[in-house]
């Protein structure tokens, strides 16, 4: 098993009022079916009206963050599937409810995680 990201950027979703009630409804029917496979590990939307912050070893709160994740905002998904193949199903599944493409990334083995 390993565990893959499935995620999209906010303006990915650029739907009508009435295409994202229903985009709504049918991605949280597929993330039901996630659930009920024993795939779903995680998921969710980042909150963009609240500014991410950097935390230093001394823990120090910093106004800022790296300048390359700056940007990282949208809808997210974890699951812990058998292959590749049955992860880019999952995110298919998930594209199609959404009306948006999925980016897929696997994440590395770590055996403590």
């Amino acid at each position: 098993m390993a565990k893959y990201l499935i995620s999209f950027p906010s303006s990915a979703m650029n739907l009508s009022d009435e295409e994202l009630a229903a985009a709504s409804e049918d991605s949280h029917a597929v993330l039901r079916e996630t659930k009920a496979a024993g795939v779903w590990v995680f998921g969710g939307g980042i909150d963009e009206s609240v500014p991410p912050v950097m935390v230093t070893g001394s823990g120090s709160v910093l106004e800022t963050t790296y300048e390359q994740t700056r940007r990282i905002e949208g809808g997210y998904s974890v699951l812990d599937v058998a292959t590749r193949e049955e992860a880019l199903e999952w995110a298919r599944r998930i594209a199609f409810a959404c009306r948006c493409a999925q980016e897929v990334r696997v994440f590395g083995d770590d055996p403590e995680s």
